[in-house]
């Protein structure tokens, strides 16, 4: 599977955060049948640690001519990695990092906000151009 064209770009930004970065991509075994690639679908987790906090990170572009196409999808491959995590790696908190584009059109919008909220998503709000992480929402 491909990587998410901005995966380089967050890998870089965490970089510069003082993440270290521990998996690329980050792979778990769900019972006896599922192995699991939390990259699920295009390589887009990291594992990260810095002073004893554990993350993944799911990467997102939201290129495509549908937001909330993007979205849907996006929030099924989060709550599932999270179901997953939950029970394999419970001291690693999922993070979806999505450009600051779509954040500022899309995720202030009342769905996503509401969504956000109910299912507890946590963001990372990133700037591609220049590999930076602009905002954690926790």
């Amino acid at each position: 599977m491909a990587k998410d064209k901005f995966h380089e770009s967050v890998k870089q930004a965490l970089i510069k955060e003082q993440w270290t970065i521990t998996h690329d991509p980050l792979r778990i075994e769900f019972g006896e049948e599922d192995k699991i690639q939390i990259d699920l679908g295009a390589k887009q987790i990291l594992g990260a640690e810095r002073t004893g906090q554990k993350i993944a990170v799911e990467i997102k572009s939201f290129l495509n001519d549908s937001a909330m196409f993007d979205f849907h999808l996006a929030l099924g491959q989060f709550l599932n990695y999270r179901l997953v995590l939950e029970e394999i790696e419970p001291e690693r908190i999922l993070y979806l990092a999505i450009p600051l584009t779509a954040y500022q059109s899309f995720f202030l919008r009342d769905l996503p906000k509401a969504a956000i909220q109910r299912y507890e998503l946590k963001l990372l709000v990133y700037d591609p151009m220049n590999e930076a992480i602009v905002k954690w929402i926790n």
